[in-house]
């Protein structure tokens, strides 16, 4: 019986999904035509960029096309992301450049 759970505990671990390698979620900030800066989060940043420039992502973004990548931070979890987003959100829009430029 010992040895059953063993290949029983060994198979779980080889299956269980948590074990594999996650996509990593991004907070990122982009700069806007107009000059302003829009905060969001995804899981796949290329792909967020393209929908905000192709007008399918952000009601925000949409008139204020084409928009840049000027900053982005990568965490393990979604969650991770949606909590770093809130906090640049409550950032100033001085504080918001000083991040940006720190990363440059």
């Amino acid at each position: 019986a010992p040895i059953r759970y063993l290949f029983y505990l060994l198979s779980h671990i080889i299956v269980t999904p948590t074990f594999l390698p996650m996509k990593p979620n991004y907070t990122y900030i982009l700069r806007c035509a107009d000059g302003t800066l829009y905060t969001g989060w995804t899981n796949d940043l290329e792909k967020r960029l393209a929908a905000h420039n192709a007008g399918t992502a952000a009601k925000y973004t949409r008139p204020r096309r084409p928009v840049t990548l000027v900053y982005q931070e990568a965490f393990p979890t979604k969650e991770e992301a949606m909590r770093r987003e809130w906090q640049i959100k409550r950032l100033t829009r001085a504080e918001k450049l000083a991040l940006i430029q720190s990363r440059i």
